[in-house]
C-alpha cells in the first residue's frame, strides 16, 4: 500500500473515531454523570456535567436523623481528611436514600465535595474513574443508585475489587455511597438450598457460592438502614412539603385526608409519595 493509500486510509479512521468532550471543570461543576456509549470502533466513555442539578437540604428529609447524622459525619471525616467509609444505603423506597446524597453536596459542595453519578451497567469503567480523579485537589463520592447485580453482571467484581479487593488501593480522595433496594445486592434463591446435594453433580463446597453473595455488601465499611414511615410520619413529610410549597396552614390542615388517600392509592407512605403529593395539592390549589 502506497503512503498516499494509508494516509488516506487513516484519515477515514479518524473520521469514524467520536470526538470527546474535554474533561468537566471540577471547579464550576457540583456533579458529573458517567458516560459510557457504544461507537463503531468501540465504547467510549467520559466524563458529563450535569447542568441542573436537583437541590435538596438535609432540613427537607424528614424523620431520618439518624441516618442524617450518619452520612453527613462520614462525610465530614472524609472532606477533614480524616479515615471515613464507603457508604451502603438499603432499605424501604421513597425513604431518602438518594436525596441524603444530594443534600450532603448541596452541604458540602463550597468544602470540596463533587459527586460523580454512575450507573450500575458502567461500572466496569471504575479503575478508570478513580485514575481521572485522583489528583484533582478535591474529595469526590463515586454515587451507584439502586445498585444490584445478576449473577455475571461485570461491574460485580469491578466493584468488589475498587472497594478492598485489589492490589491497588482505593484513592483517597474518593468514597463509594450506593443504595439499593436489597441489603445484599445479589438475588438468593431458595433453589440453591434444594439443589445442594453432596453426591456427584452437586458443588462441593456450597457454602462458598452464599458466601460469594455477600462479601460485596460486606466491603461497605458503613450500612445506613432506611425504614417505611408510619401515617404520622407520612403527614409530618406532606406538611413540610405543602408549607415549601407556600401553602397556608388552612390548606395544610383541609390536605390531611386526601393525603391518607393518595398514599393508599400507591401502597406506599414513603417519603418520595408525600412529596408527589403536596406537587399535585399546591399545584391545584
Amino acid at each position: 500500500m502506497s503512503q498516499t493509500a494509508m494516509n488516506e486510509l487513516l484519515a477515514k479512521l479518524n473520521s469514524l473515531l467520536p470526538t470527546l468532550p474535554a474533561a468537566p471543570d471540577f471547579a464550576s461543576v457540583k456533579a458529573m454523570r458517567w458516560i459510557r456509549r457504544p461507537t463503531l470502533l468501540g465504547h467510549v466513555s467520559y466524563l458529563e456535567p450535569v447542568t441542573h442539578f436537583a437541590e435538596i437540604r438535609f432540613a427537607d428529609l424528614q424523620h431520618i436523623e439518624r441516618q442524617k447524622e450518619l452520612i453527613a459525619q462520614n462525610t465530614r471525616q472524609f472532606l477533614a481528611k480524616k479515615p471515613a467509609n464507603n457508604v451502603l444505603m438499603t432499605g424501604a423506597r421513597g425513604t431518602g436514600k438518594s436525596s441524603l446524597v444530594r443534600a450532603c453536596l448541596s452541604e458540602f459542595h463550597s468544602q470540596g465535595l463533587r459527586v460523580v453519578e454512575v450507573e450500575k451497567q458502567d461500572l466496569m469503567d471504575l479503575p478508570r474513574i478513580v485514575e481521572m480523579v485522583s489528583k484533582a485537589p478535591y474529595r469526590f463520592i463515586l454515587f451507584c443508585d439502586d445498585l444490584s447485580f445478576e449473577s455475571g453482571d461485570a461491574g460485580y467484581k469491578a466493584l468488589k475489587s475498587v472497594l478492598d479487593g485489589s492490589v491497588a488501593a482505593q484513592s483517597e480522595n474518593l468514597l463509594i455511597y450506593a443504595t439499593s433496594n436489597r441489603r445484599h445486592l445479589m438475588p438468593e434463591h431458595m433453589s440453591e438450598n434444594l439443589e445442594t446435594r453432596y453426591e456427584a453433580s452437586g458443588e462441593i463446597h456450597p457454602g462458598e457460592t452464599v458466601e460469594e453473595k455477600v462479601s460485596l455488601s460486606e466491603r461497605f465499611g458503613l450500612w445506613v438502614s432506611f425504614h417505611s414511615f408510619n401515617q404520622q410520619d407520612y403527614l409530618d413529610i406532606v406538611t413540610h412539603w405543602l408549607a415549601h410549597f407556600g401553602c397556608t396552614p388552612a390548606l395544610i390542615d383541609e390536605a390531611r385526608q386526601p393525603a391518607l388517600q393518595w398514599a393508599l392509592e400507591r401502597g406506599s407512605r414513603s417519603g418520595r409519595v408525600a412529596l408527589h403529593f403536596a406537587r399535585d395539592w399546591a399545584g391545584r390549589h
